[in-house]
């Protein structure tokens, strides 16, 4: 790690690289996710040495945000390290201190708990606000119906939500294309509520949503 630490102070010198000596935290912000959903790929792949390469990238970006915040007078990468290796002791305390979790639910819970009071969250409305809009839709809906739930302001009823999708369904039947605003309402609100069905079953959408798309390619390469 300290290696690596100085090859960027390196590429970042005055005489160093010209690429990474113009970049910003804005300008680095697709690599991120791009590396990201490449580690993704990696293990749906179920390759090791993909895994391990990805994974390096993305080590890559942690170290060039930190620093370029270096450079600013603002954190270290030893700040980064320093503030998850606490937050992960401070959030395991069935490990780490006197706390009981017998199931991974439990763990789940406590974690809420500790992180609403470390964030100073005072209502489930700031938890819901502060889940970032840059997330994939399908991903933050879930988030958002999940963390609900855990406030004890929404459940999965398998029921209710295909009540809503077919009554959406039936408003998308009787209407024409050129009522644009409500076609928007009803797609997106059949999507939100297929979010909710998807938790019932305990499904990630986003996943099952990727595996149909390449479902799809697949027919579409056999005709």
């Amino acid at each position: 790690m300290d290696e690596f630490l100085k090859i960027m102070d390196r590429l970042l010198a005055e005489d160093g690289c010209p690429w990474d000596r113009v970049q910003t935290h804005e300008s680095l912000e697709r690599y991120l996710i791009e590396e990201s959903y490449e580690v993704i790929d990696a293990i749906d792949k179920k390759s090791p040495e993909g895994l391990c390469e990805e994974l390096g990238d993305v080590l890559l970006q942690v170290v060039f945000h930190s620093k370029l915040a270096e450079k600013e007078g603002l954190f270290s990468f030893e700040d980064v390290v320093k503030g998850v290796s606490e937050k992960m002791v401070n959030r395991r305390p069935h490990v780490f201190g006197t706390g009981q979790a017998e199931t991974a639910d439990d763990v789940l819970k406590t974690w809420e708990e500790i992180k609403k009071e470390e964030k100073h969250y005072k209502s489930v409305n700031e938890v819901l606000e502060n889940i970032p809009r840059a997330l994939p839709a399908l991903m933050r809906a879930e988030k958002i119906v999940g963390k609900a739930e855990k406030f004890g302001y929404e459940k999965a009823e398998k029921d209710e939500a295909i009540k809503k999708i077919r009554a959406l369904l039936d408003k998308c039947e009787m209407s024409n294309i050129e009522n644009t605003e409500e076609n928007n309402a009803n797609i997106g609100d059949i999507l939100f509520e297929t979010v909710k069905l998807s938790r019932f079953f305990k499904i990630n959408p986003e996943f099952v949503l990727t595996n149909s798309s390449e479902k799809f390619i697949t027919i579409l390469r056999r005709v």
